[in-house]
Formats: structure tokens, C-alpha cells, sequence
């Protein structure tokens, strides 16, 4: 695949939030009939740069497919598709309102063959159905349009940042590096390393970026297209690392590569694979690592989007303690509930949608390359059905896992369409996904875009809610955070800071105070570059920022961002 394509997917995600903007307009290429080699011209680039972000039944990162060609012309679709930026700066209505309402226009891709853009417009086109309206519940309770209506108030804080350095570029449109996780080396915390998705493990010192792993090379079957949840999903160093040299990771390859330990019925496609790997290292103080290597599990998904984006261990954990070395690994639904497999992702005979807790050096496991921990709460029951790695339940994306200074685990969940959610994690506890999201409930046979309110007479089954979450009138994908445990911001002790991955705002909540069974108020940071008032949106125009956040050294707050490669430090607060 051309690199020039790797970002075909975020202008399909910014011209269809247009076209779903408006849409009053007529239908005009839905039904179209098109030559087979076109369909399947078209099906392919959908599928190797579009269907990360979008599909034909609800919203994933952009907004569903499958009535786009019912809200604007196809001519101007094109157009928008070729050269976005000329058409709001020359004014057009509808390239004005999206700017406006989403502060980003698209880069141009005006190199796109023209048969490449038909091809995409056929795919798309023989994909519509009619526009559904709002399905409101059996009680005739409608859904809601403004699920949190409080909005986000600004804190007094502002955070002061300080460029560090841009982490090798891996591509020559956004996302230029997808750098994501930063651990640093248990035993000799002095080394950080950062990952990129892309499949690059680096040791960053002195201002230097060293390859300490290259997927690409170790892993044969190693694939990180299209983008957004593919690719070297997360890693974690054993805490006895300094004496037993092990680190694990979880990455992508293609479905079929090999027998998933994790598979669902053939009636559902396969889209990947993730793995997840332990790795031998000889000798730390060499790079690039050498190293040796083993498969711990495969679990199969059924689109790119939600996989296995967390590997983790409690770093709260003292020696001799049940939790130490043990492995918590987030796996998200894969997709499956939006493409109407609800069934994949409830109950606790499946692990999508769950976080897993596993002993990395047991063997006791079904492919024996792994332990179940005796205390797991699913661990002694006699029920051969059960998946008893499962350590707690019901959500859609499970991206990032801490644990407090009090040891209290926080999960990070990625909405659907109306909620983002920090959750406590409590062992055994269902969150409710994909029959709740948030705070609300959602119908996912019917539109799983919608929510409700929840049942005036209380749940049937005990879900846990999250303890802070926001709307996406604030944001629309919550990135993890930590607990700023620094010594150099007192006034920052205590919180969780955390930011949206879309829109780089950043927030926190109290971490002491967060309490199951009511949510905690998020404030906002005011941002600030080098003492100079900031917001990432004003430098990133024509792509998401895609903010991660890090810990370094010492443990202060280090800031990623995909779009551009850039690396920030948390300077100061005032």
C-alpha cells in the first residue's frame, strides 16, 4: 500500500461528518449501478483505509456509512474529497459549517487517481439504505439528545508545557509516528521507552530515539493498516524484570495467521488477529534488544476497531503480594456489538469486552502458555464455560489501565456515541456494555447509537457505572491518564489528569475522591506553550492531534501527539 494513502481514512471521517450534517440534501448515487471490478476496487481501499474509522451500521471514530449518499451530492462529496481546504476558504456553506463546528478541515488529496475516488464513491454507494429515524423505547420514552447537559467548567489551573522532541517519523502524512506508551525499565528506572505503533519499541535518553524492538522484523506477520487500533498495541515489563528479563506486548497480524485460542462462530468475519508475546531479553544494556520470543494467547476480532490495546502490570503491587506479576491485558469488543454480534461481548463465557488478569509464568491455562490466577473471581467455579481470565466485564474499549497511589485500578473506556467513561475496576463487576453506556441505557438490536435514561425502578442486573465520564459535546474519545504522583507540581498531587484523544483539552478529577455510584466533576486545564496561552487544535489544522499521555523518569507527565510525532513535558502549573 502507497504511503500517500495511509490517511485516506481521516478525510473520509471529515467529509462524511459533513454529509451527515446535512441531511435535507437529495439522494443521488445510492443504488448506482456499477461494474463488479469498481465494487471490488472500491471494497478494497474501504477496507485497508476506511474501515478502522467508519462502517455502514453505527458510528466508530467517524459517524456510519451507511446513508451518507442520501445527504449531498456526490459532486461535492468528490470535491471534498480532492481539496477540502479550497472549498472552505472559497466559502462553501457546507465546508464552513464543519470547520466551524469540528475546528479541523481536511487535507487535500488532490494526487488520488480519479478511478480511485469513483471506486470509493461505488463501494459507499452500494452500501446505502434508507435514513432511520429515532427509535424511541418500548415505554415511549424518547432518546436523549444532550445525555450530560452540564457542561465542563475551567478550572484556575493551567498547565505549562515545554516542547521536548519529535520521536522518529514513520510516515509522511498524519499521523507522522504513532507513538502511544512510555514505561520505564523496572530495577533501573532511570530508562524510559516509548512505542509506536508502528511496531517500534525506543529507548529514549539524551534526546536520542534507539530502536530497543522492531516488530516489523521479529514478527513476520506483524501489520499495523489501516491505522487507528492496529499495529503494536501496548507493553509492559515484568517487575522482576531486572532478574528474569521479560517484557510482553500485544500487536496485529492478519486473521488465519494461526489458530486463535479465542475464536468466535465462522458466521462472523475475521478482520485480525491480536497477540499477545513474551519476549526474552539477553542483555538490557544492548540495543537493539536481543531477544527470544513466545505466543502466549490469540484472540481473533471481527473489525480493527477495540482490540488489545492495554497490557499492564499493577506497579502498586509490593513483592509477595496476590497481584504481583500478574498480567491485566484490555480487550475491547472488536467491533462485534455495532455490527449487531451482541452476544460476543456479554456473558462471561467470551473475553471481548472485558479486562483479563493472567499469570504471565503459570501454565494452567487451556494452551497451557499461561496461568489463571486462583483468585481471579471467576477462577474456582466448576462451570467449564466460563472464561475464567476474566477479571471484570461490559465494556466497549477498555484502552488504558492504572492503578492510584491507594491501589485503587482505574479503566479508561471509549465510548460509542454519547459517554466516555473512567471506571473503577472492581474484580467480578459487569459495566454494562452494550446495554449501557455511561450512565444510560442502550438498545444495541435497535440503534446502538442512542441512549436513554435508566429505568426508574432500577437495574435488573447489578451494573457498575463509571465514576467520572463526559459527553461528546466535550470530546469524543477519552484518552488514559495517571495520578500525578511528581515532585515537582505540588498543586497537581492527587489528581487524575487525563485529555480527549480528538481534540487535546485536558481534564481532571480528584483521584481520592472518586467513589462508585456517583460521578465525580471534571474540571478543565487551561493549556499554555512556553508561558504563551495554547490549544492543540491552533497547530493542528487538518488533523487530530491524537494526544496520548506518558510518564517519564520521574514520574512527570509527558504529553504525546500522533498527528505531528511531537513530545511535551508538563513544565509547570500556576
Amino acid at each position: 500500500m502507497k504511503k500517500t494513502h495511509l490517511n485516506l481514512y481521516s478525510g473520509l471521517f471529515t467529509f462524511c461528518l459533513i454529509c451527515l450534517t446535512f441531511s435535507s440534501f437529495s439522494q443521488t448515487n445510492a443504488g448506482k449501478v456499477v461494474s463488479p471490478k469498481s465494487l471490488a476496487k472500491g471494497q478494497a481501499l474501504f477496507d485497508a483505509l476506511c474501515s478502522s474509522c467508519h462502517n455502514f451500521s453505527q458510528r466508530v471514530i467517524g459517524p456510519e456509512l451507511g446513508t451518507v449518499m442520501s445527504a449531498a451530492p456526490a459532486d461535492w462529496i468528490k470535491n471534498m474529497i480532492v481539496n477540502a481546504g479550497a472549498m472552505t476558504e472559497k466559502g462553501d456553506p457546507r465546508a464552513k459549517q464543519l470547520y466551524d463546528d469540528y475546528k479541523q478541515v481536511m487535507p487535500s488529496f488532490q494526487y488520488l487517481k480519479k478511478s480511485e475516488v469513483d471506486a470509493l464513491m461505488s463501494y459507499i454507494g452500494s452500501k446505502q439504505k434508507k435514513m432511520a429515524p429515532a427509535i424511541p423505547s418500548s415505554d415511549g420514552i424518547a432518546p436523549l439528545t444532550d445525555p450530560i447537559p452540564t457542561k465542563i467548567a475551567k478550572s484556575p489551573i493551567t498547565l505549562d508545557l515545554a516542547y521536548v522532541s519529535t520521536s522518529p517519523l514513520t510516515a509522511t502524512k498524519a499521523p507522522l509516528s504513532r507513538i502511544n506508551v512510555s514505561r520505564t525499565l523496572p530495577g533501573t528506572p532511570n530508562r524510559l521507552f516509548i512505542q509506536d505503533l508502528r511496531g517500534f519499541l525506543y529507548e529514549f535518553k539524551n534526546n536520542k530515539w534507539e530502536v530497543a524492538i522492531d516488530l516489523i522484523r521479529e514478527k513476520p506477520a506483524f501489520i499495523h493498516a489501516p491505522g487507528l487500533a492496529t499495529g503494536f498495541g501496548s507493553f509492559a515489563f515484568h517487575p522482576d524484570f531486572k532478574s528474569n528479563g521479560l517484557l510482553y506486548t500485544t500487536h496485529t497480524e492478519p486473521p488465519g495467521t494461526a489458530k486463535a485460542d479465542f475464536a468466535f462462530e465462522d458466521s462472523i468475519k475475521v478482520t485480525l488477529q491480536w497477540v499477545l508475546t513474551e519476549w526474552k531479553i539477553q542483555d538490557a544494556g544492548t540495543l537493539p534488544f536481543k531477544v527470544t520470543n513466545r505466543t502466549l494467547l490469540r484472540i481473533n476480532v471481527a473489525t480493527p476497531i477495540h482490540g488489545v490495546q492495554e497490557c499492564t502490570f499493577n506497579t502498586h503491587a509490593v513483592k509477595g503480594s496476590a497481584d504481583y506479576g500478574m498480567l491485566y491485558i484490555g480487550v475491547g469488543d472488536g467491533g462485534a456489538a455495532g455490527e449487531g454480534w451482541t452476544h460476543v461481548t456479554t456473558g462471561n463465557n467470551r473475553i471481548w469486552g472485558s479486562v483479563i488478569r493472567i499469570d504471565p509464568m503459570g501454565k494452567n491455562s487451556n494452551n497451557g502458555q499461561y496461568g489463571i490466577p486462583p483468585d481471579n473471581p471467576f477462577a474456582k467455579s466448576k462451570d467449564a464455560d466460563l472464561c475464567k481470565e476474566i477479571y471484570c466485564r461490559g465494556f466497549r474499549n477498555p484502552n488504558r489501565i492504572i492503578w492510584t497511589p491507594r491501589g485503587n485500578m482505574l479503566i479508561t473506556d471509549i465510548g460509542q456515541s454519547n459517554s466516555e467513561e473512567l471506571n473503577l475496576g472492581i474484580p467480578g463487576g459487569n459495566y454494562g456494555w452494550p446495554d449501557r453506556e455511561g450512565t444510560f441505557v442502550v438498545r444495541p438490536k435497535a440503534k446502538i447509537d442512542q441512549v436513554f435514561p435508566l429505568p426508574a425502578d432500577g437495574d435488573s442486573i447489578p451494573y457498575l457505572y463509571p465514576v467520572a465520564h463526559f459527553d461528546h459535546d466535550e470530546g469524543k474519545a477519552i484518552s488514559g491518564g495517571f495520578v500525578y504522583t511528581g515532585k515537582k507540581i505540588p498543586v497537581l498531587q492527587g489528581k487524575y489528569i487525563f485529555s480527549d484523544v480528538t481534540n487535546g483539552r485536558f481534564f481532571f478529577v480528584e483521584a481520592d475522591k472518586l467513589k462508585l455510584g456517583t460521578q465525580s466533576t471534571i474540571a478543565e486545564f487551561s493549556l499554555t506553550l512556553d508561558k504563551q496561552p495554547f490549544d492543540f487544535l491552533s497547530i493542528h489544522t487538518t488533523y487530530k492531534p491524537d494526544v496520548r499521555l506518558g510518564l517519564d523518569e520521574n514520574d512527570e507527565l509527558l504529553i504525546f501527539t500522533k498527528a505531528d510525532g511531537k513530545m511535551y513535558r508538563v513544565a509547570g502549573a500556576q
